[in-house]
């Protein structure tokens, strides 16, 4: 079992490998496979309440699990297609994100930074 990010990558890259199916994956295909799937996870929660996406039971929760997992694997290859190293740029995302929603500011608020940096 791949138990590391780096692992998991090497298990994905050497299935898509076996498979012949890299000449299927380029960034645009990927991006756009990973929003069906993306979408495939809405769906389970398109009807349900608040509370109820919260709670939910196992046969669902695994349905989700799963859903989820097709759309981490596409990120995963559009991220090693595109030569983007997925820790570094999520790192860099979330200090930048620390400089639009500083704390003392955006604690406990859902607005969009815009609304508070003028």
């Amino acid at each position: 079992m791949a138990d590391t990010l780096d692992a998991l990558r090497e298990r994905i890259n050497k299935f898509v490998a076996e498979r012949d199916w890299a000449q299927f994956h380029s960034p645009k295909n990927l991006a756009m496979a990973m929003i069906v799937e993306a979408g495939e996870v809405v769906e389970h929660f398109q009807w349900m309440t608040e509370q109820e996406s919260r709670h939910l039971n196992a046969e669902t929760k695994e349905q989700v699990g799963q859903e989820l997992s097709d759309t981490f694997v596409y990120l995963l290859r559009i991220a090693e297609v595109c030569g983007i190293d997925l820790i570094e740029a999520a790192n860099k995302k979330i200090d930048l994100n620390g400089k639009k929603y500083p704390v003392e500011k955006a604690k406990g608020s859902n607005a969009k930074y815009t609304n508070y940096q003028k």
